[in-house]
């Protein structure tokens, strides 16, 4: 259920003040220090962000698809790393419990996530597993632990996890059974403080400084059995509308930092003057900053589109359930938003980088900064490639 638009409004003008005046400042901070500081993680906890996407029953904010992208599009306005402090919790690694989870395992996780008390994570690909997340190798073997309780043994490794320094509860993909393929992967909801659950070193990474990635380990952790979310074989299927939820959020963020870089770029070259006047007035200049506005208006309405359809369908479910009817959903049309949107913002941000020159390739200025933290958004939750295939799968599938 929406906001109402008054409260909605309040909510959105408290984040557009809260990243122009406490977290664009501290970024610089954020990227030498490779962390964010606890302080404005407690503040993102006030303001409910960790719980954007929750229902208001376990203490979320309960936002609909088209709200939560425009809180999206807002903070994409500021490093994404910030967002990552909470992008799981309302994103994969809560949605896979929402969708999926039984009234008890909703109960008990998530309250604690909508309230940030735990943070959460999502473990799907491997060292030799990403772009096929059908082929997963980490496995879960039915067993009985000491007391005869039904458990699973779950061994494996996870790679590139965000978030998995700082997560408490991780929605892991595992092998179940002997179906090969997508068809024989599970999903399961395993607490860090189980045993055999250790976490690697956080990567050092090209970008996006302060949000972590590591690898999680699992030596035959015992996992209850009613920690498995949904049926054995359907944790591929959960997983993918995980990943088409996602796919919007990240699309809506990549909008946001293209909508920055837009606005710094219009100021800087209002400002340095070449051959006697601002650069502002070559039409060279005024060439890339028409481009950069026209690619980056089409994919805000391709964004907030998807997210009205998402919505639309979401209000159709039959009820008692969140899943759409058969042959109604946004796989298409959010594949292309994050494939477009992830494009997009990396050309936003060379032409950035262009027009302001050699200051553009110096940190003080924070665009190089930039360039390189939208340069994940092609890669990460699919990559461009997978989202092509996912495109042309579902066009010819639909005809056209």
């Amino acid at each position: 259920m929406a906001l109402d638009p008054e409260t909605f409004d309040a909510l959105i003008d408290a984040i557009r003040r809260f990243v122009a005046e406490r977290l664009r400042p501290l970024e610089a901070e954020v990227e030498a220090a490779d962390a964010i500081p606890d302080e404005l993680v407690d503040e993102m906890k006030a303001m409910g962000l960790f719980g954007l996407s929750i229902a208001e029953d376990y203490g979320g904010l309960g936002l609909t698809m088209v709200e939560e992208v425009q809180v999206g599009m807002e903070m994409g306005r500021t490093t994404p790393a910030f967002r990552s402090a909470f992008g799981t919790n309302v994103g994969i690694g809560s949605q896979g419990l929402v969708m999926a989870g039984t009234p008890e395992q909703k109960a008990e996780w998530l309250p604690r996530i909508a309230s940030g008390a735990i943070v959460t994570s999502f473990a799907l690909t491997e060292p030799d597993v990403g772009s096929d997340s059908g082929s997963v190798k980490t496995r879960a073997v039915r067993a009985k632990d000491a007391d005869g309780a039904d458990i699973y043994r779950l061994s494996g490794t996870k790679r590139y996890i965000t978030n998995a320094d700082r997560a408490q509860l991780f929605t892991v993909m595992a092998r179940t059974g002997d179906a090969p393929g997508a068809r024989g992967v599970s999903a399961f909801l395993v607490p860090r403080d189980l045993p055999g659950v250790t976490i690697g070193e956080p990567e050092k990474k090209m970008g996006q400084k302060g949000a972590k990635v590591a690898d999680v380990h699992f030596d035959d952790v015992p996992v209850p059995a009613a920690n498995r979310l949904g049926a054995e074989g359907e944790g591929f299927k959960i997983a993918m509308r995980v990943l088409d939820r996602g796919r919007l959020h990240i699309a809506a963020v990549c909008v946001g930092v293209a909508e920055r870089l837009i606005a710094d770029s219009v100021a800087y070259a209002k400002e340095r003057k070449q051959f006697g006047k601002p650069i502002a007035e070559h039409q060279l200049i005024q060439g890339m900053i028409a481009d950069m506005k026209t690619e980056a208006l089409v994919a805000r309405a391709m964004v907030l589109e998807t997210a009205r359809t998402k919505d639309a369908l979401d209000q159709a479910a039959a009820p008692g359930t969140d899943a759409p009817a058969a042959g109604q959903d946004v796989v298409l049309e959010s594949a292309a938003a994050k494939y477009f949107a992830s494009e997009m913002v990396g050309r936003v941000a060379d032409k950035a980088v262009q027009i302001f020159g050699g200051a553009g390739y110096i940190a003080d200025y924070g665009i190089e900064r930039l360039y390189r933290d939208v340069r994940l958004f092609r890669i990460y939750e699919g990559t461009s490639q997978i989202q092509q295939i996912i495109i042309a799968r579902e066009t010819l599938k639909r005809g056209g």
